[in-house]
């Protein structure tokens, strides 16, 4: 992934949808170095104001407060996006929640709803949003932010596991609707990344899940966060051409099919 050149995106715009923090972040930054304009969407606005600045020397960045789960906030920032660029290339779908971490049948109903909504509907709905644009233009990249859990399932993360499986579902799903369009789709399945996400899990289970975490992973590390930026500028440009609906590891050896 190192060798892909830093013009490689130049003249894309791209949505990145949880861009404030994490893994979101890092894209951002990594497409920004590679050309290409970005567009944050995140739900925290005093961090989206504060990364906005940080990248600013990195090119052109705007951002958009958008709860995933609103299709008319989808819609407005979609409208913006294309307004303020010309149009949309590239869609990172990354928002997302780990959800309480219990048994699977003590997830409240509005819990699980709420990790479907956001990790799976979510994507779903900006990609409802943006897949017609891209195919006016018969030209785009989409790329899902999954996880191995969608592959293996983790113990005492049924929502959140569930939920990205259905993420690599629709992956496929759409990257067959679209083979032929001009506009690839493809996912990400990164094993866990130190990252905020941590910070959801209440303290007395904290270190007791980033230790079952790291016991999976035969390279016995945390994923860093600009090794799955380097994956998707990848996705994103001109040199993924004949991969659409498929499913790329980032595992440390944990996931090996």
């Amino acid at each position: 992934m190192s060798a892909l050149r830093g013009d490689a995106l130049a003249g894309r715009h791209a949505i990145v949808t949880g861009g404030a923090r994490g893994i979101g972040l890092a894209i951002a930054r990594r497409y920004l170095a590679a050309g290409a304009s970005v567009a944050l969407w995140d739900l925290d606005a005093s961090m989206l104001a504060n990364e906005l600045q940080t990248l600013a020397p990195l090119g052109t960045a705007i951002s958009a407060v958008v709860d995933v789960r609103d299709e008319e906030q989808i819609a407005g920032a979609a409208a913006q996006s294309q307004e303020r660029f010309g149009g949309i290339d590239i869609l990172v779908n990354n928002a997302g929640v780990l959800g309480p971490t219990v048994q699977a049948w003590e997830h409240t109903p509005a819990q699980w709803r709420n990790v479907l909504d956001v990790n799976l509907t979510g994507a779903w709905l900006c990609c409802r949003a943006v897949a017609p644009v891209m195919l006016a233009r018969r030209r785009g990249r989409i790329v899902n932010i999954a996880s191995v859990a969608g592959k293996e399932g983790n113990g005492f993360n049924a929502a959140y596991s569930a939920s990205k499986a259905g993420l690599i579902s629709l992956t496929k799903s759409l990257g067959k609707e679209l083979a032929s369009s001009g506009v690839l789709v493809n996912c990400i399945t990164p094993s866990a990344a130190d990252t905020e996400v941590f910070a959801a899990v209440p303290a007395e289970h904290r270190e007791q899940l980033r230790t079952a975490l790291l016991s999976r992973v035969p390279m016995a590390r945390f994923v860093e966060v600009d090794e799955v930026a380097a994956m998707a500028a990848w996705l994103a440009s001109d040199d993924c051409s004949f991969s659409t609906g498929a499913v790329f590891d980032i595992s440390g050896g944990r996931s090996t099919y």
